[in-house]
């Protein structure tokens, strides 16, 4: 029987071989949540290159969320990225939750980044 960790990275590099078929050279927002914080990239994987990255250790959000790890730190941090990819000129992405299933703070982000101005 596989171990924890490698069930994840099993898990995360499907949905990425799925996401890349599907994305016709949009970037993707990469998203990744630990115990206390969650981490969210728009990532050009043609290029190589982080174009947005936003999480609740950024400097304007750690000082107004009571902690990094709850649905309204995570939907300050999907505001956020959204503000930055779209001063970057990203406008559509694909959204790549990795190994995390999509409910909670993982939806809280993917939807404040939509209201923020994102599609996917």
């Amino acid at each position: 029987m596989a171990s924890r960790k490698q069930a994840l990275a099993k898990r995360a590099s499907r949905v990425r071989r799925q996401l890349k078929a599907v994305a016709n050279g949009r970037p993707r927002l990469s998203v990744h949540r630990s115990s206390k914080n969650i981490y969210a990239q728009v990532i050009d994987d043609v290029a190589g290159r982080t174009l947005a990255a936003a999480s609740t250790l950024d400097g304007g959000l750690r000082g107004e969320l009571k902690t990094g790890a709850d649905v309204a730190a995570a939907a300050a941090v999907g505001k956020l990225v959204a503000e930055r990819a779209s001063k970057a000129g990203v406008k559509e992405v694909v959204f790549d939750r990795g190994a995390f299933i999509y409910h909670g703070r993982i939806k809280a982000l993917a939807d404040a980044a939509r209201e923020g101005g994102l599609s996917f």
